[in-house]
């Protein structure tokens, strides 16, 4: 550890004051009262007197103060420096008192910031393994109970031994959601997931989203629309297939949590030359203000019962967000509970949106 003194000598000086006032001011009195007192004399021996005398007290003073504060300071460091703070690590040993009180109080704020945000991760550690098992388990549950009833003596009945193969090839199929899920989420944490950009017509893209959805959106009588009819295209650079899922997982939350007869509307705004916005509104169910700072968080539900009936891994919306992230764009959310919701996101234009613009 680099050792580098600040020195203060306010306290050696003030202590070698008063040592050598009171030291040469008794010395010429008891001069005065054993030898022969001369004004001159007297003066002179005085001013020498205090400047000797104040010179070997300031030096032994400053020297023990600063070896004493030294040698407890430097155990401080020594102590400190072994939980591996880069607070103190490989920085100069002061002796300043004052600088060695902002430093360690710094030292112990940062320590505690640690220690709250260590909390927090633990808890959300729990929280996340407890939410992975019960996704989990609840499909490797169906699949062993019906393997199980197989095994028992269904298996000799044809149509029940049919039935229940294909409840449990629908339970290993959520399983094989969830897995991939989860590995994309954590390839996309990881930055593992190589993005493959392109340039391409963002309002062609939805177009054909609203297609694959429309069988579900149907069975809710929940309708699929841009806000503009007449909206021409627009041309966006990213991953066009994982752009794609983002705007599937958004509007197929907006069809799960939708009223039945609904409206689910996209629309393309252009913000700048250089970004697009995309906006997907519904006058759903809802999001109450509580829940919206977590609904990006992983196996995170609104409403636990109703969304584990309707499917799903409960990872889409983080998915979503770390996609977006993954464009470096941000995605936003607004939502009052009973009214709607509105999630939009912004995406980089791309060069081609001028052949856009001429179309216009």
């Amino acid at each position: 550890m680099k050792i580098s003194f600040k020195k203060t000598y306010k306290f050696a000086v003030i202590s070698a004051l008063f040592i050598s006032l009171f030291v040469t001011v008794f010395a010429m009195l008891l001069v005065k009262a054993l030898f022969v007192y001369t004004q001159k004399n007297m003066l002179l021996f005085g001013v020498i007197a205090l400047f000797i005398i104040y010179t070997f007290s300031f030096l032994v003073i400053q020297y023990r103060v600063e070896r004493f504060i030294y040698r407890r300071v430097k155990k401080i460091y020594d102590d400190v420096s072994l939980l591996e703070s880069s607070t103190f690590i490989n920085q100069p040993i002061t002796t300043d008192m004052e600088t060695l009180t902002q430093e360690m109080k710094k030292f112990a704020t940062g320590k505690k910031l640690e220690i709250e945000m260590l909390k927090v991760r633990e808890e959300y550690r729990r929280e996340f393994l407890g939410n992975v098992s019960h996704e989990l388990k609840t499909p490797l549950f169906t699949v062993q109970g019906y393997i199980s009833t197989l095994l028992d003596g269904a298996m000799d009945d044809k149509a029940i031994r049919k039935k229940y193969l294909k409840r449990a090839e629908k339970g290993v199929e959520r399983l094989i959601y969830i897995v991939e899920d989860l590995d994309m989420i954590t390839k996309l944490e990881v930055g593992d997931l190589n993005l493959e950009f392109s340039e391409f017509d963002i309002v062609e893209l939805i177009q054909n989203v609203f297609d694959l959805l429309e069988m579900k959106a149907d069975k809710k009588k929940i309708t699929l629309a841009f806000e503009n009819y007449h909206i021409q295209p627009i041309f966006v650079k990213g991953d066009k297939d994982k752009l794609q899922q983002v705007i599937e997982n958004l509007i197929v939350n907006s069809i799960k949590y939708g009223k039945e007869g609904g409206l689910t509307e996209v629309s393309v705004i252009n913000l700048t030359k250089k970004k697009v916005l995309i906006r997907i509104t519904d006058n759903g169910e809802g999001i109450e203000k509580q829940n919206l700072p977590r609904i990006f968080e992983r196996f995170y539900r609104v409403n636990k019962s109703g969304s584990r009936s309707e499917g799903g891994s409960g990872l889409g919306l983080a998915i979503v967000k770390h996609i977006i992230e993954a464009h470096k764009e941000k995605i936003y959310v607004e939502s009052e509970f009973g009214i709607g919701s509105e999630f939009s996101f912004t995406l980089a234009r791309a060069k081609l949106s001028n052949l856009g613009e001429k179309l216009n």
